[in-house]
């Protein structure tokens, strides 16, 4: 119609002329973005400084609604000038991110564990009479889990994990009850009371512990900020995990180990402060190396079981009772050595023909040696060290400090777990009897790593990136 203009195409591109200098924006109830001089000036609106914007950079105000041009991003108080000149740009779509580089590894060491748990128990299951001449008892037992702890996995990773703040403090004295109740009415296995049982079903009351730490924790340490730098604060994550730690210890002192460990983790990625943490390190290798006299002080005072320091003098001196206290060690490291570079083949132990105790559960990495060599063992390792970097990934980038302070503590327990087992097997350190993560026999051990892999993936879900 005469006298009226018509309104030019949308174009999705920034009007010419605009892309060096910007028009002025309206004044939203405060300066407006403007570039000067090709220099990077810092953008304010309101009295809130935003960034600096380089020249040829459209100003952008965060938290307004992105919406995406040629030449960089432009928010509702640039919209009124791109809309004098006809012109807006195209809107930036958000998108979820999900790890699934993560959920393969996950996926792929729990397939592999089931293949050398069949490969390791088939023999003794099947002489066994208790397991009915089942050579794949172990296997398909551990399978039926992890099928289980999938789902749970999943669940997980779908629901919001902010909601676990909410009742952290709760899981966390649901922990301590349950390991009071374990040492009190537990079920003993080897002498050792570490399951409890309601009705037909059995657990190890440690795992759930491990999960309620790591929420308690980031929860703590997300509501403190930057107060967690100071002593007066810090001490109080000391205060919520030692007590957990030592009453865990006393069943189980490799769990007790990875639950301090955890902490020291989550608090030395927390704090700004980092030398105290390497003078921890510096006195755990002290007692490594005291490991002889400091144990025997502690059978005398009763804080080290008798069965404990025999681990001591096992580690120290296995040749000394090859048939008795030595009898594992020796039969992990002859394992080990007779692997070579690449393995007497699958399913070919000779050491998992009733020579090694627990091939399927601690000393599994010892039978991976074995059958798959040198070069099956350092591609498990790498494995794992390419899992740790997917949680350094999903941590750097998570949506708060709640999240990552939850996939860090996650990370914390794979990677504490892995150095302990892999130590022990190759007699680094005294047998502690650890396992294996997601690949040693253990139905409570694979539910509950599941279940954290569940609470790193939903964090993942809450990265957003845009794309045009």
């Amino acid at each position: 119609m005469a006298g009226k203009k018509k309104r030019r195409k949308h174009s999705g591109r920034v009007p010419s002329g605009m892309a060096g200098n910007p028009p002025q924006a309206s004044r939203q109830g405060g300066r407006s973005a403007q570039i000067k001089g090709g220099q990077p000036v810092p953008v304010k609106k309101g009295g809130e400084q935003v960034r600096y914007v380089q020249s040829g950079r459209v100003a952008a105000y965060p938290g307004n609604g992105t919406v995406n041009g040629r030449n960089g991003a432009v928010y509702p108080a640039d919209r009124a000038a791109y809309a004098q000149q006809g012109e807006l740009p195209k809107k930036r779509k958000p998108r979820y991110f999900y790890d699934y580089s993560l959920l393969f590894i996950i996926v792929f060491l729990t397939v592999f564990g089931l293949v050398m748990i069949y490969s390791a128990s088939s023999y003794t299951a099947q002489l066994s009479s208790r397991y009915g001449g089942n050579s794949a008892y172990f296997m398909q037992r551990q399978a039926m889990i992890a099928a289980g702890g999938f789902v749970v996995m999943l669940a997980i990773s779908k629901l919001d994990y902010h909601k676990l703040a909410k009742v952290a403090t709760f899981g966390y004295a649901l922990s301590y009850v349950l390991m009071i109740a374990v040492t009190l009415f537990g079920r003993a296995v080897n002498g050792k009371r570490r399951w409890l049982g309601i009705g037909p079903l059995s657990f190890q009351p440690t795992e759930f512990a491990k999960i309620a730490l790591i929420v308690m924790l980031a929860a703590f340490i997300t509501a403190k900020g930057d107060k967690i730098n100071q002593w007066k604060t810090t001490r109080w994550v000391i205060v919520f995990a030692l007590p957990i730690s030592g009453l865990v210890a006393a069943n189980n002192l490799s769990s007790g180990i990875i639950l301090a460990g955890i902490a020291l983790v989550m608090l030395f990625v927390a704090c700004k402060i980092k030398w105290p943490f390497y003078g921890i390190a510096l006195s755990g290798i002290g007692l490594l190396a005291g490991a002889g006299p400091i144990g025997k002080l502690l059978v005398q005072i009763r804080l080290l079981q008798p069965y404990q320091y025999r681990r001591i003098e096992a580690w120290l001196n296995p040749e000394l009772d090859p048939e008795g206290k030595s009898f594992q060690v020796l039969q992990g490291l002859y394992a080990i050595g007779s692997g070579g570079l690449f393995g007497q083949g699958l399913g070919q132990s000779i050491q998992k023909l009733g020579f090694l105790p627990e091939s399927q559960n601690d000393m599994i990495f010892a039978i991976i040696c074995e059958e798959l060599g040198l070069f099956g063992a350092v591609s498990i390792i790498l494995i794992f060290l390419f899992m740790i970097f997917r949680f350094m990934m999903i941590a750097n980038n998570a949506p708060d400090l709640f999240g990552a302070m939850l996939v860090i503590g996650v990370m914390g327990h794979i990677a504490i777990q892995v150095v302990l087992n892999i130590a022990v097997v190759t007699n680094t350190i005294p047998n502690t009897g650890i396992s294996l993560p997601f690949v040693s026999y253990g139905g409570t051990s694979i539910l509950f790593l599941l279940s954290e892999m569940g609470l790193a993936l939903s964090v993942s879900r809450g990265i957003k990136f845009e794309v045009t």
